[in-house]
């Protein structure tokens, strides 16, 4: 019973390992690091739970300048990435990436942690970021338990992110919000960065070898137990018929990674969202020469700067429109 209990079924290092009966050994993003203030970017932290029936909780940024600032600024909502399964809101990788990138692009990031597979299986996962989602929005009329996004956040400027799966969740989450509106918040966009979509075909040069595909979708099922397979419109929505048609916000930004196994899925999904009936705009950032996720594993090389500074770009272009219009500015 022992040696069946040490077997690997999925060898997934130097992420996690999963072993027969279920248990897993999470490799990397086991690290947490506290809230508080940023010295190096001014930027402040906080812990709030958002749902006390699951013991989940998000961590909110504001920058330094927001405490003398009359002006509300853009909201982020952020899903980190680790396959479902490994990193959460509160490690170092995506404490300093938000850190970073509030104070550059000078907005409220609230960083969702969720429940992760295989212990809480998906769709665990999506429903836990719909319903910190909603408590966020329940701040837009400035009542809400949290007085940072009280009186800090332009809920008419919000926006969805996320990393590989983390990018998976905020897409489907800007289709949900098609469907049931939340009053008050207002999606302007999504910026997926490196999103884990996969299939069971291969769309343009995406890798063919069994071994490699087999491995995505072992991932996949890891995460989803009951998934009918790689053509599961939930990692899988750019082949379903209504792609693109539900997506609940205009404008989406896809930053992908020329060595990234999934860099082609994230050219496919632009290229139907093109095609689609969506009717919004688009735009995509290939960095050359890296690999999946290299920006918060190397935050500091030329392409990762690159990338934060078009993320706040694009986040801010919707306010620099409304300032050059004399406020009014369609999103």
């Amino acid at each position: 019973m022992e040696s069946a209990a040490s077997e690997i079924l999925i060898d997934g290092a130097p992420f996690f390992r999963l072993y027969k009966y279920g248990r897993i050994k999470r490799l990397s993003g086991t690290e947490n690091v506290p809230p508080g203030l940023d010295p190096k970017t001014n930027v402040e932290s906080k812990d709030v739970l958002y749902s006390q029936e699951i013991a989940q909780s998000v961590r909110i940024y504001v920058p330094g300048t927001v405490v003398t600032s009359a002006q509300k600024l853009p909201l982020l909502v952020y899903f980190h990435g680790g396959g479902f399964c490994i990193e959460s809101a509160f490690s170092p990788t995506y404490h300093n990436y938000l850190n970073a990138l509030v104070a550059e692009a000078k907005i409220v990031a609230v960083s969702v942690n969720y429940r992760r597979s295989p212990e809480h299986p998906l769709p665990a996962a999506y429903d836990d970021s719909w319903t910190a989602l909603k408590w966020v929005a329940s701040h837009y009329i400035g009542t809400g338990p949290e007085q940072w996004l009280n009186h800090y956040v332009d809920f008419a400027n919000v926006y969805l992110s996320g990393d590989s799966a983390g990018a998976n969740i905020s897409h489907h989450l800007a289709v949900k919000i098609t469907n049931e509106k939340l009053d008050g918040m207002n999606l302007v966009g999504i910026i997926l960065n490196h999103p884990f979509f996969w299939g069971k075909e291969p769309v343009g040069d995406e890798v063919k070898k069994p071994a490699i595909r087999e491995k995505m979708e072992g991932i996949w099922r890891l995460a989803y137990p009951t998934t009918s397979g790689s053509d599961d419109p939930w990692i899988n929505p750019i082949d379903d018929q209504s792609f693109g048609r539900f997506l609940g916000c205009k404008r989406v930004l896809v930053c992908v990674a020329e060595k990234d196994v999934m860099r082609h899925r994230g050219w496919y999904y632009c290229e139907k969202l093109k095609n689609s009936e969506w009717g919004g705009e688009v735009e995509m950032m290939e960095a050359q020469g890296e690999d999946h996720v290299f920006h918060l594993n190397k935050p500091n090389c030329p392409n990762a700067v690159a990338m934060l500074k078009k993320v706040a770009e694009f986040i801010n272009q919707v306010t620099k429109r409304r300032r050059a219009s004399g406020g009014q500015s369609k999103l």
